[in-house]
Parts: structure tokens; sequence; C-alpha cells
């Protein structure tokens, strides 16, 4: 809203010019959304539902009883701040729709007194994931650009019908949203590395993607639409910012799937928005490494079990089990194949590792996975930009 007003408002005062420039919209909407989701969130907690604490998770105790949900309250902020900021076109009002819809998902299964199951979830994600990536398109066929290679376009590119980009957009929104997901585990871990991410992606997409010179000079396509997104995505961080400063260890509010499952979409429609897919590999490594990795052992487990091999937790490894007939003895562990052993002598995500099997504290946890993000973010955008 605020761009277009820009035209109107510079006639009653000169500085409201400003308000037309990206910078300055990349400012307000970080500003305001941190500012806002900061003074509400304590006051509007109490409306929330309480975390009833996870079986099987480590320090579940901890969380039990806390205000959780809190998502529903960070995308209406981040909602009603973009649509002030962000300069919207068709594209981004259908995607600000889709990314409330998933928020809504989440919200629906963290209100719920029985955890929906991982079908229902899984189709909703991809569904929406399918919207998303049409809405990133157009519905027209996509341009992209790949890390190593030069394509035959403008700028290295290349040119994906919109038959085959919408699903495979798709499988990397779904694969985003629910690697996040499974990171939301420890008081600040999600929410710090989706803030590193978003914080990346944001400067990417406003001062490379985005800006003709230094695109031009890289090799890469420009995108017009890159400053655009950047607001969106900065916007999210100044979210992210008021929602930390209560969520740190030890936190007074969870944001839930609605939460998680909105950064997650968010996330990878940041890659997609730039034009490179393999970019989620660049800028959220560490939340791909920790919640992907679980997604990996889901499938190969299954794929195992409808094979017809044993594929139980033993049942030395879980305290206080609730049915122990769900988990093998010990002698039963000992028959199970090479591959099953291995799988299972791990704990994914990596974060419930770190505290049960190496005894990290949820603070070393956050610290170390950050600063491996920090360090190995760079470096693959090197690889991924410069080499080509």
């Amino acid at each position: 809203m605020l761009p277009y007003l820009s035209d109107f408002l510079v006639n009653v005062w000169g500085p409201f010019r400003l308000l037309g420039s990206h910078a300055v919209l990349i400012f307000l909407g970080a500003m305001l959304a941190g500012a806002l989701t900061w003074l509400l969130l304590p006051r509007l907690w109490k409306f929330l539902p309480h975390d009833q604490g996870k079986a099987f998770v480590k320090d579940s105790q901890k969380a039990k009883g806390k205000p959780t949900a809190a998502g529903i309250i960070m995308v209406s902020i981040f909602t009603l701040v973009s649509l002030l900021v962000v300069p919207l076109n068709w594209h981004c009002v259908l995607m600000i729709v889709v990314l409330f819809a998933i928020m809504l998902t989440g919200f629906g299964d963290d209100m719920s007194a029985k955890p929906w199951g991982q079908l229902i979830k899984g189709t909703l994600d991809f569904i929406l994931s399918v919207a998303a990536a049409i809405c990133i398109c157009g519905g027209k066929d996509a341009t992209i650009w790949l890390p190593f290679f030069k394509g035959a376009g403008v700028g290295g590119s290349y040119i994906l019908s919109v038959w085959i980009y919408v699903p495979l957009a798709a499988c990397v929104l779904w694969i985003s949203i629910n690697a996040v997901n499974c990171s939301d585990g420890v008081d600040g871990l999600a929410g710090s590395l989706a803030l590193l991410t978003l914080f990346f992606m944001g400067t990417f997409l406003y001062g490379v993607i985005g800006h003709y010179t230094v695109s031009k000079y890289l090799l890469l396509p420009h995108y017009q639409d890159g400053a655009r997104w950047a607001i969106m995505m900065f916007t999210a961080c100044g979210m992210l910012a008021g929602y930390l400063w209560h969520n740190a260890s030890p936190s007074s509010v969870l944001m839930g799937d609605a939460g998680s499952r909105f950064l997650g979409l968010l996330i990878g429609v940041s890659t997609l928005a730039s034009g490179n897919p393999f970019m989620l590999l660049v800028c959220a490594p560490i939340l791909l490494a920790n919640g992907g990795t679980g997604l990996v052992k889901i499938v190969l487990l299954r794929f195992l079990r409808r094979l017809g091999y044993d594929v139980r937790l033993p049942l030395s490894r879980v305290p206080n089990p609730i049915n122990p007939k769900n988990f093998a003895t010990d002698e039963e562990a000992e028959r199970q194949i090479g591959l099953v052993k291995v799988i299972n002598r791990y704990r994914f995500p990596i974060h419930d590792q770190c505290r049960k099997n190496w005894n990290w504290s949820d603070t070393q946890v956050l610290v170390r996975f950050m600063l491996l993000q920090g360090m190995i973010t760079p470096l693959l955008v090197v690889l991924f930009i410069k080499l080509r």
C-alpha cells in the first residue's frame, strides 16, 4: 500500500517519496513487524493453546504447559505488515494467501486434541506447495539458473516448461516445510536458523539477483521482482526477531506447527524466487541437515518395513514407553538387518542426537548450529555463484 501512496503523499511532504524506495521499505517492514510481534505476543499468548509435551522427546516436560501455536499471531502480523510495505502484484497477494493458509493447517494441528496424521499433513503441505509454485511462475514457463553451469539464455539461464517446473518446485517447497518443522524442538533453534536463512536470502534477492549491475557482473539472470520478494523476507526477519525475544531459552512461548510450517514454505519460496532451487542448500544447510535427515530416515524405515523387515526401535533405548509392544526386545534387535541397526543407532532430528547422545545443552546446540550455518553458507555461495 505505502509504495503506491508515495506518489500522492509526496505532494503533501517531499520526504514521502522515500516510501517508494525498496531499502526504506525493507527497513520499515522489518522494524514494524519486529516491534508489533515483540509487543503483542505477551498480550495475546494467554488465548493460545498450551503445549502437552511430546512422548520420548528429551526435556519435553520443560515445554509442557507453555503457550504454543504463536505462529497464528506472528503470521497475522507478517501478513498485515506485508500488505502495507510490499509493492504488491497478484503473485505476491496470492502467495501471502497461501502462506497464511499453511499457517492455518499448522494451527489446526496445534489445536487438535489428537495430532493429525502424517498422511493428512503431508497431503495438505503438498497441495499448498503446488499452489505456491504456481504463484511464483504465474502458471507460465519459468526461467531458472543452475550452479556450475551456464545456460543458453540471458545470464546463463534455462527455460523450464510449467508442467515440469511446478512439480519440481512443489517438491522443493514440501521438503523445506517439513525440514523446518522437524527442526523445531529446541528453544530458539528453528527461529534463529530461519532468521539467518531469510536474512541471507533477502540480501541475495535485493543485492544480487534484484540488482541489474551486480547480476550482470556475476553472469546471473536479473529478476526485477527480486527486491519485491526481499521486502517480504526482511519483514519475516523482523517478525522472527520479535518472537525470539520471548522464545530464547528458557522460552515463554512456542510457535508450534503454525509457525514452523509457515517458515518452511517461506524459505522455500525465497529460494524459488531467486531462480535457483538449489539455493535451498546454500541458505539453509543446517536446517536441511537437521530436519531433512529425519525425513530420509522415515522414508527408509517405511520402505524396509514394507519389504517385511523388522524396523522397530530397541526397547532398551526408550525410557518409560507407553506401549512396550511397539518396540523390539534386545534379542529381536540383534536379528535386525545392519541398515536398520545403523539407522536406529542415531537420533533424528540431529539436535536430538546432540542433546541425548552427546550431552550438548540446548544453548550449545543453538550456538553451534548457528555458527555452522553462518560459516558454511558463504562457502557455498562462492561455489554456487562464482564457479560457473
